[in-house]
């Protein structure tokens, strides 16, 4: 099954829904499989004396709270069902992140395939609850959390109807841009193997060497942030990427998917016209008459490789020339 690509729009949209179709455009013109955004009322979602985070306060603006930054950073739902009709007009999947319970019912009444959960919900008891009635895929993001925890949110959204096999997790650093000394990538391995689930990775780190490596590890999805332009204001433009890197991203993790190939070490098709030129044949060393053995000093090791393979030299040691040869004359007994 092909690598899963969502492209990130989050709220790099800016709360404009112009931006935010021209994003989806970016994205399937990128040939990511997915463009996914963010469901919430700032009402339901923060406190309006909550503080922002670090990252969020060097990247927007100093004088508004948390809850006004994400307040005109929002979509309504109107807007949202413009989005959702647009993205199937263009052949991508829209995805979005619900962030409250309000947001959850109206993204499945939508027609929403796959609910995306966000890494600060995965403690949030009633929304995954309610997300895990649903019966519909589901993709956890896992930053912030330990394998315990992600142990309890797997188990509760398969204990409220969901099943393992319609489940995603990506494992994930909540820090953007995320230092790659903290990726611990290979921790993507250990919630496969002892969660026994299908994985993958979501990116905050800057570039996009991370989701090749991860792809070539064996994730199955991939989610990065993106933006039309990094010199935005707003909270994540600088940590995600323009549409160039977007567009090299996807390229690179389909070419990755094309040379991880299968787990057989066979000979390729592309390869087998060069068998006979690289490798080698027995020739001649010196002129051989009939008669005589063949020996280390008058037979020898060269190319083209279409003659008698040098696999057989102890077994053409010792024998007698079945008649005269010239010096570089392929051997052939």
């Amino acid at each position: 099954m092909s690598v899963f690509i969502i492209a990130e729009a989050g709220v790099n949209h800016n709360g404009s829904i112009d931006l935010a179709k021209q994003m989806v455009d970016i994205a399937k013109e990128s040939g990511a499989d997915a463009i996914k955004f963010q469901t919430f009322r700032a009402e339901n979602l923060v406190l309006k004396s909550a503080p922002k985070a670090n990252y969020q306060i060097n990247t927007s603006s100093k004088k508004e709270t948390q809850f006004q930054m994400l307040k005109n950073l929002e979509l309504n739902f109107e807007d949202h069902k413009e989005l959702f009709n647009y993205c199937n007009q263009r052949q991508i999947l829209f995805i979005s992140s619900p962030f409250d319970i309000e947001s959850v019912d109206f993204l499945y009444e939508l027609g929403v395939d796959i609910f995306k959960i966000a890494s600060g919900e995965i403690t949030n008891l009633p929304l995954l609850r309610r997300i895990g009635s649903l019966n519909k895929s589901v993709i956890l993001s896992t930053g912030m959390s330990n394998l315990a925890e992600v142990r309890l949110s797997l188990e509760l959204l398969i204990n409220a109807g969901t099943s393992k096999e319609n489940i995603t997790i990506l494992h994930a650093n909540t820090m953007y841009p995320t230092p790659f000394e903290d990726v611990n990538l290979l921790a993507m391995l250990t919630i496969r193997d002892e969660l026994d689930v299908r994985v993958g990775y979501s990116d905050h780190t800057p570039g996009i060497e991370v989701d090749i490596a991860a792809v070539a590890l064996g994730a199955k999805c991939i989610e990065k942030h993106f933006t039309i332009d990094k010199g935005m204001p707003g909270p994540d433009h600088k940590a995600s990427l323009n549409p160039v890197e977007l567009l090299n991203m996807v390229n690179s993790i389909r070419n990755i998917e094309l040379a991880l190939g299968r787990y057989e070490k066979e000979v390729s098709d592309s390869e087998k016209p060069n068998i006979s030129i690289a490798r080698k044949s027995i020739y001649a060393s010196k002129s051989i008459k009939k008669g005589d053995v063949f020996n280390e000093d008058n037979i020898t090791v060269k190319r083209p490789g279409n003659g008698v393979s040098p696999m057989r030299w102890d077994e053409i040691i010792g024998m007698h020339a079945p008649r005269d040869f010239e010096k570089d004359e392929m051997i052939d007994v």
